[in-house]
């Protein structure tokens, strides 16, 4: 199954209380429930005015929908291509 970054823009981000981020959260929990197991939220970054979410979707237009159902702006989705780190380097 594909797996996408998901780039959205917020302002003030970073600034966003721990109860505001649970809120946000939850709500993201809500639609996901609703449009099935296909589509799969890993885990999101946090900075000062974006927030990048790892998505896992059968295409683009899963997260497109996830995105106008939880009015969450969804400014740039990129589908990753490969994975590396550290250990990439010693193979």
């Amino acid at each position: 199954m594909p797996k996408y970054v998901i780039e959205r823009e917020i302002p003030g981000a970073g600034k966003l209380s721990p109860k505001e981020l649970q809120a946000i959260s939850q709500k993201s929990c809500g639609v996901l429930k609703q449009l099935g197991p296909q589509i799969q939220w890993l885990e999101s970054y946090v900075t000062d005015d974006k927030v990048y979410c790892v998505y896992i979707a059968p295409n683009e237009k899963m997260v497109r929908e996830h995105a106008q159902q939880g009015e969450f702006p969804a400014n740039r989705i990129s589908e990753v291509r490969s994975v590396i780190d550290p250990t990439t380097a010693e193979r």
